[in-house]
């Protein structure tokens, strides 16, 4: 049962869960706009989302205790490092268009980790926009460069998939937020530090509203997709709901992060599955 519990505790810490829900998102991308998914892609915002996130979680910590690193912490550094090879081998794989693009999304979660601005500030302590930061990042890794890949380009229909991505990842990063309200810096002024856990509750609710309103005039409200993403803000929003400051260990880290996963999951069912039951 330890090594259950160690090697569950390495899924999560290695950052290997969230970088899946990455992919997650990235798949319904393909699926949604009746893309073929490419692989050299999917591998790439895998190995990318692993390297960004544990750089920006332990890079700190490594430089300060790279002699004592934890035995996990030490697997960690070594994991990260073979992902950042495949990142760079999985990289000349891919079109011009969108390397630039993510060098963009690449410029953010570096600024966001290391300081650029003055009194050895980064983008995270800026006060307001962690949240955004992180929902802008996700959303154009999943939703913006499988598009630019394909050579697809805006429009209206584009641009409102990229809002309620956006949304989707603000609401699901809401409740971390409550989660560190006990920890975080007054001075980032977070959702939850401006308007507290009720209203922060509310307004996440709000954007679940949002969402089913693009979601709505988009598609049929009897279209399968549809009652898939209609379940997810339901999930979403149940989760939001039950948030706390204190919650259990794994809450934020592994159910609200599984809800892409999950997601993807239902949108399969529903996508192919279900037309095939007889009526």
């Amino acid at each position: 049962m330890k090594y259950v519990k160690n090697a569950f505790e390495l899924y999560i810490n290695s950052s290997i869960h969230v970088s899946l829900a990455v992919v997650a998102f990235t798949l319904i991308t393909y699926f949604h706009n009746e893309l073929v998914p490419d692989q050299n892609l999917l591998l790439f915002i895998f190995f990318a989302s692993i390297t960004g996130y544990n750089f920006v979680k332990y890079a700190g910590i490594a430089k300060l205790h790279h002699l004592s690193l934890a035995k996990n912490l030490r697997i960690i550094q070594i994991f990260s490092g073979f992902c950042f090879i495949a990142l760079i081998y999985f990289s000349f794989k891919l079109k011009t268009e969108v390397l630039i693009a993510t060098g963009i999304l690449g410029l953010f979660t570096l600024f966001y980790a290391i300081p650029v601005f003055g009194g050895g500030r980064n983008l995270r302590s800026l006060p307001g926009i962690k949240i955004f930061i992180i929902a802008i990042v996700w959303a154009g890794s999943t939703e913006v460069l499988p598009l630019i890949n394909a050579k697809i380009y805006l429009d209206t229909a584009i641009l409102v998939d990229f809002l309620q991505r956006l949304f989707l990842i603000i609401i699901l990063t809401l409740p971390f937020e409550i989660r560190d309200l006990n920890f975080d810096n007054e001075n980032l002024a977070t959702i939850p530090q401006k308007l507290g856990v009720f209203k922060t509750k509310v307004f996440g609710t709000f954007l679940i509203f949002l969402v089913f309103l693009m979601e709505l005039v988009q598609k049929s409200f009897t279209s399968n997709e549809f009652l898939a993403l209609l379940i997810v803000l339901f999930v979403s929003g149940l989760l939001l709901w039950e948030s706390r400051e204190n919650q259990k260990k794994y809450y934020s880290s592994f159910l609200v992060e599984a809800v892409p996963i999950f997601y993807f999951g239902i949108y399969l069912v529903f996508r192919y599955v279900l037309p095939q039951i007889p009526s």
